[in-house]
């Protein structure tokens, strides 16, 4: 088994290191200088649309609120994705893979935006809602169903989160004394829960959940890194030089390969943002908004949370308090670096972990049932959850660096598809089409 990883996270570097690489760059700055770096032009502007949102979280019409649904949305993102995952990248190539990960993050802002245009675009009405994704623009772009069969398949083994599975059960059973099987259990059973009650519920969940964190993890980050403030000059040098040259400036990282720091950086940020993968798309298109651009403007919105705010975060963490230098498990990193300044992390950051670990299981998952049910209105669903209900527990008992191989792979499988269409249709992708918000509309805030 371990040699299968070891091939199979050969695959995934290589895809991410130079396929991914290449596309996400390419395409990002094609759509960048197309839409006259629409993600700097228009941020002021998508932001106060936003606030204005959040003053209203009931929806008009048909579909879920554009704000719940973005919150459901960015419940997959924000997360453990955000603290563990994002860490990987620093373990295994570097300081420097920060830079990369910002690269994709601004890029990949556009690349989202796309793919949630289109999936709102192209998304077609049910007796319980709206269904849309790649599932149904694809077959436009690559002028045939097949592509939809490939991709609502990789969702599905994309929605069911091994990794997160993973990170949680360990973080519970260590800290808490809790039997790893009891942890199992209960996980599941939330899991099915949420997911009986679709993207509504999950929304529900997302909305009351994420802002909460944003709010109590940058706060904290923030109060670490002042009294560390005195570091930031070189922490910034420590990136840009290891970004570029693949080695880290001390600690046991030096040798890292240029490659290896970017294919960390962008898998990882393309992981924690979903940048490409399609997930987004399909929750987005659940929302009751009408017009295609004032819905994907949100995922510009997202990304800076889910990247710029908290993944660069949880970095300078463990940047500025050395906690990357020293050789933990890549769970207790954060944990490690924000227990010299706050007393019970042993207690709060396993609970913290489950909570978010829990959002962001409960939003693949439902996608995953979507895009089961796309498959086989009868039998889908219950393949599906058959499929959940033995992963999970099983790779509840390996390495996590392992269930990540996973779900970069199939990460990386989706990214090509959606990549390669969203670039195939991309005369059909309209900037621009929303008016600036009045004055008098700001009042509603």
């Amino acid at each position: 088994m371990n040699a299968l990883f070891e091939i199979l996270d050969q695959l995934a570097e290589f895809i991410w290191g130079y396929v991914g690489f290449i596309l996400i760059i390419l395409f990002g700055l094609y759509f960048a200088v197309t839409s006259r770096f629409y993600q700097v032009r228009k941020f002021p502007q998508i932001l106060k649309s936003f606030l204005i949102g959040l003053g209203s979280r009931n929806s008009s019409g048909e579909g879920l609120h554009p704000i719940k649904v973005f919150f459901a949305a960015i419940g997959g993102c924000i997360g453990i994705g955000n603290i563990v995952g994002i860490c990987t990248a620093v373990q295994i190539g570097g300081p420097g893979a920060l830079f990369w990960t910002w690269i994709a993050g601004f890029l990949g802002m556009l690349l989202q935006y796309g793919e949630v245009f289109l999936g709102m675009k192209t998304r077609v009405k049910t007796k319980s809602g709206f269904s849309g994704g790649p599932m149904h623009f694809l077959p436009k772009a690559f002028k045939g169903k097949w592509v939809a069969i490939v991709v609502a398949g990789l969702l599905c083994v994309y929605g069911v989160e091994i990794f997160m599975f993973n990170v949680i059960t360990e973080s519970v059973s260590s800290n808490w004394n809790i039997a790893k099987p009891l942890a199992i259990a209960l996980l599941l059973g939330m899991t099915l829960f949420a997911a009986k009650g679709g993207v509504k519920r999950v929304s529900d969940i997302c909305s009351t959940i994420i802002p909460l964190f944003i709010l109590v993890y940058v706060l904290m980050s923030l109060w670490v890194i002042t009294q560390n403030i005195h570091l930031i000059p070189s922490i910034f040098k420590m990136i840009f030089a290891s970004a570029f040259t693949g080695k880290a400036a001390e600690g046991a990282f030096a040798g890292s390969s240029v490659m290896l720091a970017i294919s960390m950086g962008l898998s990882r940020g393309a992981y924690a943002g979903d940048l490409g993968v399609g997930y987004t798309s399909v929750i987005h298109s659940e929302s009751g908004e009408k017009n295609p651009e004032k819905q994907a403007a949100l995922t510009i919105i997202g990304i800076f949370f889910t990247i710029f705010l908290i993944c660069t975060s949880s970095i300078f963490l463990i940047l500025a308090t050395g906690v990357w230098k020293e050789s933990m498990d890549v769970t207790l990193m954060v944990q490690s670096a924000l227990s010299g300044y706050f007393p019970y992390m042993d207690i709060f950051m396993p609970f913290f972990l489950l909570v978010l670990g829990y959002s962001t299981i409960i939003s693949y998952f439902v996608v995953g049932v979507k895009c089961s049910k796309f498959l086989s209105e009868k039998y889908g669903p219950m393949l599906y959850y058959a499929y959940a209900f033995i992963s999970l527990p099983l790779f509840s008992f390996v390495s996590p660096n392992q269930a990540f191989i996973v779900m970069s792979l199939a990460g990386a499988f989706l990214m090509i598809f959606n990549l390669l269409g969203l670039f195939l249709l991309r005369k059909e992708i309209a900037f621009d089409t929303v008016k600036e918000i009045s004055s008098e509309a700001l009042k509603e805030i």
